[in-house]
């Protein structure tokens, strides 16, 4: 007993001094909200040191992910294939979530009009051409050290990294020193977010003592909606990618063999944790091993379909908070370009996916009223996302036999007996 507490703990500690923080945080705000001015610089000192980390996170996040893919010829199909695969996957998730949200939508509660004027005020003038220039490159290299700049650095970075990948020998202690920077950056948010209970809930204070307690109703809706959609997006949309990939014996060997790595992606919320289950689990759906071992670990970090979905609640939750319209066609592709960067960005940790909520709040420059509403929706979110990062790296492998390897593309000898 002891040690299942110890486990619990061990992997859902985290979230649960979030959830701490930000109910004392709401009840701070409804009882004392005359005290809530004194709380929020520590809400801003965390966001400040999120903002501060995000640009050398997603800078060796992506480089050195680009880097390490084997270029071989050997792998290239299977490789050009996967691509093809999560890019695919991704999308569909978040245009199944962008059609839920069309039709059940989230009222806002009352926000500041300084809110919105702060949002809506900057380069009115400028001309498409003029916007898509500066969203997709700078002229001196400084500047793609601004969050201001952030798509631009994103793809400077993935250049980085296809340079590095194509450098060959010569680059061999760049791609080493890119690996050791993503894993210090990762340590280093794991270090920042020992704070975020303090910070999200001094921040979650202010937003309960000035917007007012229906921002608790306000959270309901989304929060139920997400996980109703994923729960159907996991049955449903699994079932048809076995099915696409194996026919009906596809479908059977999926969730016969799905059910301890759905497990280990719930009870330990990282895709990391999981991917060793999903490696054990591949052979007995008939995923051959030159498949299983590109595709589940590179789809630990690059493939995540709960994520795609959560971003696009987020960016929705976000423009409803300050009083913009999320379905305009505009505001969509962008969503969409942003999710897939958030699906690859945010790492195979628990709660990783606050660089990618950092890296959708600079992209659209929004006030810092909306980032704490983010956060807290992906940390409400994360068994569920995870369950469907996780397990859909295998249905992906499924998807890239089939597709890379023809239709005998997944094995049947000795599924049988596994």
């Amino acid at each position: 007993m002891q040690n299942k507490l110890s486990r619990f703990l061990e992997n859902y500690g985290g979230i649960l001094l979030l959830l701490l923080g930000i109910v004392l945080g709401s009840i701070v705000g409804v009882f004392f909200p005359e005290a809530v001015g004194w709380l929020k610089p520590l809400g801003d000192v965390f966001l400040n040191l999120l903002f501060a980390a995000v640009v050398p996170l997603l800078f060796f996040a992506i480089s050195s992910a680009v880097a390490n893919i084997d270029g071989s010829q050997k792998l290239g199909r299977i490789i050009s294939v996967m691509a093809g695969v999560f890019l695919s996957t991704i999308v569909i998730a978040a245009l199944c979530t962008m059609v839920v949200l069309w039709f059940f939508p989230v009222e806002a509660p009352q926000v500041p009009a300084e809110s919105v004027s702060e949002l809506l005020q900057a380069g009115s003038d400028d001309t498409w051409g003029d916007k898509l220039v500066r969203f997709v490159s700078v002229d001196e290299f400084y500047k793609l050290l601004s969050r201001e700049n952030m798509l631009a650095f994103v793809i400077f970075s993935f250049l980085t990294g296809v340079a590095a990948m194509r450098s060959g020998q010569a680059g061999d202690s760049f791609r080493k020193f890119l690996s050791s920077g993503n894993e210090v950056m990762k340590h280093l948010l794991i270090l920042i977010m020992k704070i975020a209970p303090l910070g999200l809930g001094a921040y979650f204070a202010y937003q309960v003592g000035t917007i007012g307690p229906e921002l608790f109703g306000f959270y309901a809706k989304p929060l139920g909606l997400y996980y109703l959609l994923g729960a159907f997006y996991f049955l449903v949309f699994f079932s048809l990618y076995a099915y696409i990939a194996g026919g009906r014996s596809g479908v059977d060997r999926y969730w016969k063999n799905n059910i301890l790595p759905s497990a280990t992606a719930i009870s330990t919320c990282s895709s990391i944790a999981t991917m060793p289950v999903n490696l054990a689990a591949a052979p007995r759906m008939g995923i051959p091993a030159s498949v299983a071992n590109v595709v589940i670990p590179l789809g630990t970090t690059l493939h995540k379909n709960g994520s795609s979905m959560s971003s696009i609640v987020k960016i929705y939750v976000a423009f409803v908070l300050i009083g913009r319209d999320f379905f305009e066609p505009a505001t969509l592709i962008t969503a969409l370009g942003i999710t897939v960067l958030v699906s690859i960005v945010a790492g195979g940790i628990p709660n990783g996916g606050y660089i990618g909520e950092m890296l959708m709040i600079s992209v659209y420059g929004l006030p810092t009223e909306a980032i704490p509403a983010v956060m807290i929706i992906g940390t409400l979110v994360d068994p569920i996302a995870t369950l469907l990062n996780a397990t859909g790296d295998t249905i992906a492998a499924m998807l890239v036999s089939r597709f890379a390897l023809g239709r005998k593309g997944l094995n049947t000898e000795g599924i049988e007996n596994g």
